[in-house]
């Protein structure tokens, strides 16, 4: 069976009705950067910004990664940048909507296109982004904890690793918290890189 293009994939995931996400979100949206990345980063959804603009980490934990990667020595245009599920699972609270996790049948709903996503790409390198990202390419048992600053195998990619979300660092509850928290992530990164 021939592997899909990129741009092929993002036309069909566009009319997804797979679990009820696409109902509220404003559309689908899909991954972004070369089709033969050697590296990929997979996320957990698309955040408020991302669900209106339609490009995955353009919002404030896009903007944590950015600094990141560049501190890391990373060119993000090389790198392909996606979400595990495609569709922005939020709670309306007067003007603002709230992120909320997807729930396991919402990120099993969604896995035929991260799925096919890494296929098409076919990266060297597969960093996981959070909990959502590794329970859905990883299986429900990963944890981020356990899996995080070491090479984990997987039949995926030829290095496959796993660090924190973005956003997380910007819950930290104080600066020194924020301060510390990117400081790892901003090394797993740059480990993780260096395996390339």
């Amino acid at each position: 069976m021939a592997v899909p293009t990129l741009d092929q994939l993002r036309l069909e995931a566009a009319t997804c009705t797979a679990c009820d996400l696409y109902r509220d979100a404003t559309q689908t949206v899909f991954g972004e950067g070369p089709a033969g990345a050697d590296a990929m980063l997979v996320g957990e959804q698309p955040g408020d910004q991302e669900d209106r603009i339609g490009a995955p980490f353009v919002g404030p934990a896009g903007r944590v990664l950015d600094d990141a990667l560049r501190e890391a020595g990373v060119d993000r245009a090389q790198v392909y940048v996606t979400n595990a599920v495609k569709h922005f699972k939020y709670e309306q609270r007067g003007r603002r909507r709230i992120h909320q996790r997807p729930n396991r049948t919402e990120q099993v709903a969604c896995h035929r296109w991260i799925e096919t996503e890494v296929a098409t790409v076919r990266p060297r390198l597969l960093v996981c982004l959070g909990a959502v990202a590794a329970t859905s390419l990883l299986g429900p048992k990963a944890s981020v904890g356990k899996l995080r600053g070491r090479p984990v195998e997987s039949d995926l990619a030829e290095l496959v690793a796993v660090t924190v979300h973005p956003s997380s660092i910007l819950r930290a509850p104080d600066e020194a918290a924020r301060r510390a928290s990117y400081d790892g992530f901003r090394n797993d990164l740059t480990a993780a890189f260096s395996w390339l």
